[in-house]
Formats: structure tokens, sequence, C-alpha cells
């Protein structure tokens, strides 16, 4: 595979293409599924019965299944890559991870990001780091889960 073929690929944004207090609508959103929900217990080995059995569940106080709070977590990171994260040299840090509000399944989830901080690199000048707060939010328009991150990102101006 050539890496020319996938130069004028947009996907992911450079370091001058951040300013603070910018905010990105990522799309697609995701609706969670019970096989999304069902894979993500088995891959990450969290059988919790709350997770996984509606009758366990029925007793509990949403009476449902509830949607295992890393996955909504990494289905967010996920959903912003192409427009934050997608020149990233590496993510340095999530911080602040904060589950709001239960996800269950059927449950459509959205992400919006917004530019908190940005500064070069202090030892290499063909990079920056950004911080981002991304939030989650379901078909209600409530919002389910928040985090900050920091970013490492390529320059295009190097």
């Amino acid at each position: 595979m050539k890496t020319e073929k996938y130069k004028s690929y947009a996907f992911g944004r450079y370091f001058e293409e951040f300013n603070v207090g910018d905010v990105f609508e990522h799309l697609p959103k995701k609706t969670i599924t019970e096989s999304d929900n069902n894979l993500f217990s088995l891959l990450t080995m969290n059988h919790h019965p709350i997770h996984l059995d509606i009758e366990y569940a029925k007793l509990s106080q949403h009476k449902q299944i509830l949607v295992i709070g890393t996955l909504i977590f990494s289905l967010t990171v996920g959903l912003s890559v192409r427009d934050i994260s997608g020149k990233a040299i590496a993510n340095l840090s999530y911080d602040k991870i904060i589950h709001k509000h239960p996800v269950f399944i059927n449950d459509t989830i959205k992400a919006k990001s917004t530019v908190l901080k940005k500064r070069k690199s202090k030892s290499k000048n063909d990079r920056g780091i950004i911080h981002i707060k991304t939030s989650a939010y379901n078909q209600k328009n409530k919002e389910v889960l928040t985090f900050e991150r920091t970013i490492l990102i390529s320059k295009k101006n190097k």
C-alpha cells in the first residue's frame, strides 16, 4: 500500500487548524444495539448481569439493561476521531471522565467537542498539544458523558 494514495484523504486536522473555542459536532451518530453491548461485555470481561441479563435488570433501578459506561466512553472517543485526533501523534491523557446519565440499548449517541487550550510543543517544532472537552448526548439531547483529553498533533507547516 502506498501512502501517497492517502495524502489527500481528509481525516483529522493539523495543529494549526485548531483554535481555542472551536466546537465540533461529530457525525455520524451511533445507535447502541444489544449486540454492541454484549460484544463489549465479552471483550472486556465485564459480565455484570446489569449489562447482560434482562431479568436481573428488571429488578434494578432503571428496569432495563444498562449499556456499559466504558463502551460509551470508547464510542465517544471514536466518534471524535475524524474531526479531532485523525492527525494525532498520540493521545497523552484522558481526564475528568464523568458518566452523567445512564445509556440503554437502542439509545443513539452523538458527540460534540470543544477546544479548551492549545500550545506549541516545547521540545519539537513539528507538533503541538491541544486540550479538548468532549460530551456525549443521547437521542433526547441529554448529556450522558463528558471527558477531557490532551492530544499531541502534527503541524502542517513543519
